[in-house]
């Protein structure tokens, strides 16, 4: 009955541990979609000067980002 006791209150304060690392993901989100951002304006600016390539490699590459 301790070693269940004592698993069970492992278990329910272990994830308070981790909660600190939530605003770190987040800024990491953030990061990431602000580059992805960026990739797309230059995908957009590139399709509308005519250059259709860059704008295909720019926007792939900030597809890319949000796959795997």
């Amino acid at each position: 009955m301790k070693k269940i006791a004592l698993v069970l209150s492992i278990l329910l304060f272990s994830g308070s541990a981790f909660a600190g690392s939530c605003p770190m993901m987040a800024k990491g989100v953030d990061a990431k979609i602000a580059e992805a951002q960026k990739l797309r304006d230059a995908g957009i600016k590139a399709h509308d000067s005519g250059d259709h390539a860059k704008s295909e490699e720019l926007l792939g590459k900030a597809l890319g980002m949000f796959k795997g």
